[in-house]
């Protein structure tokens, strides 16, 4: 329920916002993402009907966030998606959300990237939501791409926001003023999203590594024909 009331925040305003950004906005929280899954309606189903991501977090300030994760998300018969987060023989749940609403990955990511910048920066979550919220209503970068995914190349989209670029506490946020949300899109990747990644540079001559925090598609179960 958390990650649906965000999701909200995120659709407020988005209708006055300009052609483009309508554009960027259909590309990163795309409604019909898990169309073509098909539901898990038993054990004997458990490989179909189900995505799994990798999950690394890297940089000298995220203390126990960092390490690699797996998320789990599996698509039930009442059409809601249930998310896992595992570390080693460690899971606990995500939550439930409609499949109506698209793949929730994409909101358990923003969220997780603020909490961890706001965390190392000391900034507020709530200003760094308002900022995503508003870079997504000016152009966004989108390049074209080609990715490797079960043996084939796939034609794909990186859309880049970088959402202090033009904040005016940029000079007060140090390093993290450069965090930049690359998310790669396909319509031939089940889920839609194959890769997100935000990324925050080292700070210039000191000792600290930057941050990462990359989710990358490992495995999609049996997709419906």
């Amino acid at each position: 329920m958390r990650f649906l009331l965000l999701f909200a925040l995120f659709l407020l305003g988005m209708a006055q916002g300009p052609a483009a950004a309508a554009e960027t906005y259909e590309l990163l929280f795309r409604s019909t993402a898990l169309k073509g899954l098909a539901a898990v309606s038993s054990e004997s189903e458990a490989a179909q009907g189900t995505l799994v991501y990798d999950k690394v977090i890297s940089g000298a300030d995220v203390g126990q966030t960092s390490g690699s994760f797996g998320i789990g998300l599996k698509i039930e018969p009442d059409d809601n998606v249930a998310m896992m987060l595992y570390q080693g023989t460690r899971s606990r749940g995500l939550g439930n959300y409609p499949a109506s609403v698209g793949n929730p990955v994409i909101m358990y990511f923003l969220e997780s990237v603020l909490a961890d910048v706001a965390a190392q920066s000391g900034g507020s979550p709530f200003y760094m939501r308002n900022r995503i919220k508003e870079a997504l209503l000016r152009d966004a970068q989108v390049v074209p791409v080609s990715l490797r995914y079960q043996n084939r190349d796939i034609a794909a989209r990186e859309v880049t926001i970088r959402p202090f670029t033009n904040d005016k506490a940029r000079d007060r946020m140090g390093r993290f003023a450069e965090l930049a949300l690359a998310v790669t899109v396909s319509e031939d990747i089940p889920g839609w999203y194959y890769s997100l990644v935000a990324t925050v540079p080292a700070a210039a001559g000191g000792a600290k590594a930057g941050y990462s925090n990359a989710i990358t598609l490992k495995r999609a179960g049996e997709e419906r024909r």
